[in-house]
């Protein structure tokens, strides 16, 4: 009926895998199963936010991700891919700055492993806030075929 790609249906048996990356001005992350996508999130940043470290705007974007979907994550064991190597030893890093304290304490409560994920392997969630201005009105227009236009009239 629409030529756009259809996202999967959630299969709560199989590990969640949510990857992020953001650049200067947003985020973005994909919630996916099986390496099929179930749910996008792409948000640009506050002017606050834009002047944030790498690291620490890759750790926002984990964070928003996780907030957002967390009712698909929550109890289970799920899977974080990012592009900062860093972020892998997260939990045995030490924390100094009170932005890092915050997000840290809500990813707390989650069961999760963070993986490195090369920044140019990781094309669904870059892809997310790198385009330009026409191209998300043509992403959200559906194409139906004349056929099935007639067929309804």
């Amino acid at each position: 009926m629409i030529s756009a790609p259809v996202l999967a249906l959630p299969t709560f048996e199989k590990t969640f895998v949510v990857e992020t990356d953001t650049s200067g001005s947003g985020i973005g992350a994909v919630l996916m199963q099986d390496s099929h996508p179930i749910a996008y999130l792409s948000k640009a940043l506050a002017p606050k936010h834009q002047n944030l470290s790498t690291y620490e705007k890759e750790f926002l974007a984990m964070g928003l991700a996780v907030e957002k979907w967390r009712l698909y994550l929550l109890g289970r064991h799920f899977i974080i891919k990012t592009d900062r190597f860093g972020l892998k030893y997260l939990m045995e890093q030490k924390i100094t700055t009170t932005f890092q304290s915050k997000w840290l304490s809500k990813l707390m409560r989650f069961d999760y492993e963070i993986c490195y994920k090369k920044g140019k392997e990781n094309v669904d969630a870059d892809s997310l806030f790198r385009i330009s201005a026409a191209q998300p009105v043509a992403l959200c227009i559906s194409s139906m075929s004349l056929e099935l236009m007639e067929q309804i009239k």
